[in-house]
């Protein structure tokens, strides 16, 4: 069973959606993939982890890191959950590249090299935006590219972490 509970954010509202191990989703009001794996049968009901993102949220949109993680359970294919545990290594106000990302991907599994799109995919379709922090992610020339929420709100977020205001 997945419970939601919706959260009013100063980029607009978020969809949060849990089960009873931890957050499954997290996404901004009309991004792509909106709802991604969220079962129609869902409740609203406030839930412990649910309870605790909220908290989360509250902290990281007053320009502060959170000092602590929501429960989390990503549903993807094992190669999603290696590359969303890779972002939740970028630190706070900190960005790395695809190219990057896919480069020490590659280095973990022994390997020569691996596709930054194959790995961009994965960044894209990570289903708990801001905790699992995809925004973080950018081209090679520092562009803003590829966020589900949209562009502006990558760039208000990387805004947020580096100026700690909004």
């Amino acid at each position: 069973m997945q419970y939601t509970q919706h959260y009013d954010s100063p980029l607009g509202g978020i969809l949060l959606a849990a089960d009873e191990v931890g957050l499954t989703g997290l996404w901004f009001d009309g991004a792509k993939y909106f709802a991604a794996g969220l079962d129609p049968a869902y409740r609203a009901e406030a839930t412990p982890a649910l309870l605790q993102a909220k908290r989360w949220l509250d902290i990281y949109f007053s320009g502060q890191e959170p000092d602590f993680t929501p429960p989390l359970h990503p549903c993807g294919s094992a190669f999603r959950q290696e590359v969303w545990a890779l972002l939740r290594q970028i630190s706070y106000g900190q960005t790395t590249t695809y190219g990057a990302l896919a480069a020490r991907l590659a280095a973990e599994r022994g390997l020569a090299k691996m596709s930054a799109q194959a790995v961009g995919g994965a960044v894209g379709h990570n289903p708990i935006s801001l905790i699992i922090p995809c925004h973080r992610v950018v081209g090679t020339d520092g562009s803003l590219t590829g966020y589900a929420g949209g562009i502006d709100k990558k760039a208000r977020l990387l805004t947020l972490e580096k100026d700690k205001k909004f």
